[in-house]
Order: C-alpha cells, then sequence, then structure tokens
C-alpha cells in the first residue's frame, strides 16, 4: 500500500506559498497562515481506513453534525477531501459555559487516492455521528494471455 494513501505525505504543497513576516514583507520557503491553520484542522480530525477486496472505507467521527456540515469532495489528481465546520451552539439568555471541551472550527482531511480507486464511484454517508466514505475499485486487469503463433513449414 502506498504511504501516501494513509495521508502521511498529503498533497499540503499549494499551501505553501509567500508567507509574510511581522512588517508584511513576502518571503518564499516559510509556511503560510492557511498552512498552519490547515495543518491543524487535519490533526484534530482522525481517521480509520479499511481496505476490502472490492473498495476503501474511510470512517470518520462527526459527532453533532448535519450532512450540510460535511463535504466530500475529489480534487484533481484522485485526492479525497473530506471538510467541514462545527459551529459553536448560540449561548441562550442566563447560560454560561462552565467548560468547554468540544472542539469546535474547521475540520479537513486528505487522502491521495491508490490508481485503482474509482472516484466515480463513491459514496459517503453519515450514521450515528459516524461519517463513512465508500470508495469502489476497479476490477484488476484480467492477465494476458500468451499469443500462441501457428509455425508454418515452408
Amino acid at each position: 500500500m502506498d504511504i501516501r494513501f494513509l495521508g502521511f505525505d498529503s498533497p499540503l504543497y499549494h499551501l505553501f506559498g509567500a508567507a509574510e513576516d511581522s512588517d508584511g514583507n513576502k518571503y518564499n520557503g516559510a509556511p503560510t497562515r492557511a498552512y498552519y491553520r490547515d495543518a491543524n484542522a487535519m490533526a484534530a480530525t482522525p481517521a480509520d481506513i479499511k481496505e476490502y477486496p472490492k473498495s476503501y472505507e474511510f470512517v470518520i467521527d462527526m459527532p453533532g453534525l448535519k450532512s450540510g456540515d460535511i463535504k466530500v469532495q475529489v480534487e484533481e489528481g484522485n485526492v479525497l477531501l473530506i471538510s467541514g465546520e462545527r459551529k459553536r451552539e448560540e449561548e441562550k439568555e442566563g447560560e454560561k459555559y462552565v467548560r468547554m471541551e468540544r472542539r469546535v472550527g474547521k475540520f479537513m482531511r486528505k487522502f491521495v487516492l491508490p490508481e485503482n480507486a474509482n472516484v466515480e464511484a463513491i459514496n459517503a454517508v453519515c450514521r450515528d455521528g459516524v461519517l463513512i466514505v465508500t470508495v469502489e475499485k476497479f476490477p484488476p486487469p484480467e492477465p494476458k494471455k500468451p499469443k500462441t503463433i501457428e509455425v508454418q513449414i515452408a
């Protein structure tokens, strides 16, 4: 299995670019604010990946989110992008938080899909706070049979 598939080498290269110092001067080679923001969102979104004979399955906990809060997309280069935002509940009059531990804000994960992933056959279901994204595999190519050539006598 390709290690990039597991998300360890996610395509974040497009997030690098000209960064700014405290004076607003741009310079190349350093991570941008967008990189740090997206890296934090990715680190806070753990996922399980399963492989079956005919598909791959991505399992991510999404407690309290509705389907409209979750986006599942395929970007150029066979990159599966799962993103969204968990918003803070509006405080009611007379209510105050004593402790707030549940994470709010944006979340995102990117996975480079293997070559045998059929990006036209992806299904996403959120059930009981768990998002399951199923990516079908292309069937393996049939092995080529040797071609027999008849030898003629001259």
